[in-house]
């Protein structure tokens, strides 16, 4: 690996994955906010690792800085705090233009902002590399990585994200990457919703919910809610809705990711016909008290489904 120095912020179990895969002379430079985690991590790991006081030191001490975080304005202020002096390659102990990854789900316009901040000034390349397979994907280190790049960096990006994640997918220029995570979480989100809803019409007609499902999934209604998510409890051992709709993909970040995509959609004048009444309905579920911090399944739960 070409890396000398490597960074995540955010990400636990990713930043495992790199210090494990990682060669032993090289040092990850980790930085959170959450200072109780990256002690923590220090602990676990007695060599090779760093807690970096601010994300400026972490940009001059590496070669390869990878980000993940939650919404636009972090990724606008983490990355301002890393660039601003634009003296990198004279004030850090690396001599060469750094390798910016982020893999934070945001929006295009923002991520673009960005990364020509980091090219105008000549400090390093950035790569917009939003990842999917949740929680249980990072710790396993089987994450997809969508990736927004230059033709001359896809090879290296790759080399790094497949210490995380076991595919990348380079969709184009820088922006592509985040452009194909909505148009997937998008069609997710309404997916989502049309499987909770064929669900509960079948089983409010007597149907029984493992029949109906069974044959859906061997039909053309077959998507990934009603396959491997049903948002039926007991239709899917060891899913969300069947442990109380605990765990998975929260119904808050399946909410932004519609609200991200609707937003580029509309800055792309992309004619959107169903995509407002979803994201009317997520509002609404993610304030419900009974499905509020669930995953978004429960979108069967907030439209009276049978459990």
């Amino acid at each position: 690996m070409t890396a000398r120095l490597i960074n995540i912020l955010s990400g636990y179990s990713m930043a495992k994955n790199l210090r494990a895969k990682v060669p032993a002379e090289d040092t990850l430079f980790i930085h959170d906010v959450n200072t109780t985690a990256s002690q923590k991590f220090l602990e676990e790991h007695s060599t090779g690792v760093r807690v970096a006081e601010n994300v400026r030191e972490v940009a001059e001490k590496a070669e390869v800085i990878i980000t993940a975080l939650p919404e636009p304005q972090h990724v606008k202020a983490v990355y301002k705090a890393m660039l601003e002096p634009p003296t990198l390659l004279t004030d850090g102990s690396v001599d060469k233009e750094r390798l910016f990854i982020d893999t934070s789900t945001i929006d295009p316009t923002t991520s673009a902002e960005v990364a020509e901040t980091a090219h105008s000034t000549g400090q390093g390349k950035f790569i917009d590399a939003p990842m999917s397979g949740g929680v249980v994907g990072a710790a396993a280190g089987t994450l997809t990585f969508m990736i927004g790049a230059a033709p001359e960096v896809v090879d290296r990006a790759t080399e790094v994200l497949s210490l995380m994640g076991r595919r990348v997918l380079h969709l184009g220029e820088q922006g592509a990457g985040l452009k194909g995570k909505l148009a997937n979480n998008y069609l997710l989100a309404l997916n989502n919703i049309a499987t909770a809803e064929a669900m509960n019409m079948g089983i409010q007609w007597g149907l029984d919910p493992k029949a109906l499902a069974g044959m859906i999934n061997i039909s053309t209604g077959k998507c990934w809610p009603s396959e491997v998510n049903n948002p039926v409890p007991g239709v899917i051992e060891g899913s969300p809705a069947s442990r109380g709709y605990e765990g998975g993909f929260g119904v808050a970040l399946a909410n932004k990711d519609l609200k991200l995509a609707l937003k580029a959609a509309e800055e792309a004048n992309v004619k959107l016909a169903l995509g407002e009444s979803a994201r009317q309905l997520y509002e609404a579920a993610e304030k419900a008290p009974d499905c509020k911090g669930k995953d978004f399944s429960v979108v069967y739960r907030y439209l009276g489904g049978k459990e």
